[in-house]
């Protein structure tokens, strides 16, 4: 992902001309990684099972204050307090599956896409966000929602480490901790 991003990012350069829109540029780095992950499936003779894994792709556009979000794989999207889960039944539909495919077809029938405008807080995070369980007996009975907390609840957002922070409380105060990988990215403007 890290190459084909810094490869598009310095032909931008030397296109200054070229205005892509926001779904012209993220067909144009999931082309880049389907292209990048057949070759090293290929050279690296992996199998399609090393290579499965959840993608969250956001793209956002400042000046324009505009953005997209994609799902590859389960996950859940927060766009300014609205959540958005991508479940798919514990039966994700990843990206590995299909490198043996055209890549214009199998783009075109992609459907875990959101577009918006008008930024204030976004959050991406794989479906481990959903995983939450009683892990130790605390003193709270209190129930809490954990993906509210988590996506849309401001406490501590002036620090750096506002959701760890959070999950500690959370597996310290309640008791629970999730129980599946968990990923998430936040940005609050």
């Amino acid at each position: 992902m890290r190459k084909t991003i810094i490869e598009i990012g310095y032909r931008a350069l030397y296109e200054k001309d070229s205005q892509n829109s926001l779904e012209e540029e993220l067909k144009e780095i999931i082309k880049g990684l389907f292209k990048e992950l057949l070759f090293i499936k290929n050279h690296l003779m992996l199998d399609e099972k090393e290579l499965l894994s959840t993608l969250i792709i956001l793209i956002y556009d400042i000046k324009k204050d505009e953005g997209s979000i994609l799902s590859i794989g389960d996950g859940v999207v927060c766009i300014n307090g609205n959540i958005t889960e991508f479940d798919r039944d514990n039966k994700p539909d990843y990206l590995a599956y299909h490198l043996h495919e055209d890549f214009e077809n199998w783009y075109s029938g992609l459907s875990q896409k959101i577009f918006f405008d008008h930024l204030n807080d976004v959050s991406i995070a794989t479906d481990g966000i959903l995983s939450f369980l009683k892990s130790k007996k605390t003193d709270s009975d209190e129930i809490i929602n954990f993906t509210e907390y988590l996506m849309i609840d401001q406490a501590n957002n002036d620090t750096e480490d506002m959701l760890n922070r959070k999950l500690k409380q959370l597996e310290h105060q309640y008791g629970v901790k999730p129980t599946d990988d968990l990923a998430i990215i936040r940005m609050i403007k």
